[in-house]
């Protein structure tokens, strides 16, 4: 079991690194063209084109859990029935981004209010971006289903392709075409197309043999997509309080002034970093979970669960070390501004918190995806978001930017203490 799960999480963790990749190079190539306006409007369409690709992750989740329990029960026309709805509706969620363009980017720039000599290069960006909705929609379900179907290595090897194809095709357009935002944006669309076909192409030459059953048979019959819908709608919520969190931490920081906001961005990359870590374990606890869970192997399924915990508890450990013995000296790899790093040092603390308060809500985020609970996926973001405001706006008057931390840090406790409690009560 514990090679299993180490064969799932490894080539995820790879793949959630080599994700920022793709924004670190677009950042770094315009930044040698020698205007400041261009990483700006790099950097506002980035954030629109994410938190609107992240409000529709439930493609990739809702897909994984539903594809990993009807591996379990062996019903392999329903394996393949899933692929092609999540398919559909990723692509057909993208073509309306691309039908109502001007009204949704119009909407994001006005809302993110970037500075008048960034909105119009923004927003030259953002149409081009725009081309590549269905491919990045489309690789969600992708993605999803191969992680039920036990496969990451796919995932993986695409993650890693995209990269590549990103990395050559924005310095040719922008160094040799002499293209500008355009360029940047046209590399990264050819990438996401780059990927979108080569799962299509990935999935003809491994799994070929699932076209001899007969999927199209109830491909849309009302009751399984009800339950698609209706799963993805409580994944969609709960990722909508997700969103709301993070978005309202960045604004609650820049409001305290410009070294606070610095501050909380930099110890914020410590919880990325470990969530690239746990996410690659919480994938594989949605893939085996939802098999055994599908197959009705009970024994199996808390052996996963027990497992996976496991793991996840050594990772949080070790991080918590890696954060006190050399959290000040990454910060410092990551500013040069002494002022900055020694703001920080007064709020490493709550960082060095946060991979023993997130552990277990990484891991059973992964197993409640994977037997497709997703109203205590909800219950429980609800719950920790509702607490996580809560204490913020009480507790801010008295300790300012610690209010701020002190709330997040509970947040992340109580998603995992609900989904403990509703799993102790309702699953074990």
């Amino acid at each position: 079991m514990n090679k299993r799960i180490l064969q799932l999480a490894v080539p995820s963790i790879i793949s959630n690194i080599t994700v920022p990749l793709l924004g670190l190079v677009d950042v770094a190539i315009v930044g040698h063209i020698g205007d400041a306006a261009y990483i700006g409007a790099i950097a506002v369409g980035s954030m629109l084109f994410n938190v609107i690709y992240w409000l529709f992750g439930f493609l990739r989740m809702g897909t994984s859990g539903m594809t990993s329990q009807a591996l379990g029960r062996r019903d392999f026309a329903e394996v393949v029935r899933l692929l092609i709805r999540s398919l559909g509706i990723g692509v057909g969620i993208g073509l309306l981004f691309f039908i109502l363009q001007r009204w949704l980017i119009g909407c994001g720039l006005w809302a993110m209010s970037p500075e008048t000599d960034v909105v119009e290069l923004a927003r030259r960006y953002c149409y081009v971006c725009i081309w590549g909705a269905p491919a990045v929609l489309g690789l969600y379900g992708f993605t999803g289903w191969y992680i039920g179907m036990q496969n990451t290595r796919i995932p993986m090897v695409v993650s890693l392709s995209q990269n590549v194809v990103n990395i050559v095709a924005s310095l040719v357009l922008v160094f040799v075409c002499r293209m500008t935002v355009e360029g940047v944006a046209l590399g990264t669309v050819i990438a996401q197309w780059w990927g979108f076909l080569m799962a299509c192409v990935l999935y003809r030459l491994y799994y070929r043999r699932l076209g001899k059953y007969d999927y199209r048979q109830h491909l849309f019959a009302s009751e399984p997509l009800k339950r698609f819908f209706s799963l993805n709608r409580d994944i969609f919520l709960r990722t909508v309080c997700l969103v709301a969190v993070n978005l309202f931490f960045t604004a609650a920081g820049s409001r305290e002034s410009t070294l606070v906001l610095a501050v909380n961005t930099l110890l914020m990359t410590l919880f990325t970093i470990f969530s690239y870590f746990m996410d690659g374990f919480a994938y594989a606890a949605e893939a085996l979970s939802g098999k055994y869970y599908g197959a009705g192997n009970r024994e199996a399924f808390r052996e996963v669960v027990k497992r996976t915990m496991g793991f996840g508890v050594v990772v949080a450990i070790l991080f918590t070390l890696l954060y006190i013995v050399g959290g000040e000296n990454f910060l410092s790899l990551l500013t040069s501004d002494r002022q900055v790093v020694a703001a920080a040092g007064s709020y490493l603390g709550w960082a060095v918190l946060i991979p023993m308060a997130g552990m277990s809500a990484f891991v059973f985020d992964g197993i409640f995806v994977g037997i497709t609970q997703s109203k205590s996926m909800l219950c429980s973001t609800a719950v920790a978001s509702a607490s996580f405001f809560g204490m913020y706006f009480a507790l801010h008057p008295l300790l300012g930017n610690h209010a701020l931390w002190l709330a997040f840090i509970l947040y992340l406790v109580l998603r995992g203490i609900v989904l403990f409690v509703i799993y102790r009560r309702k699953l074990r």
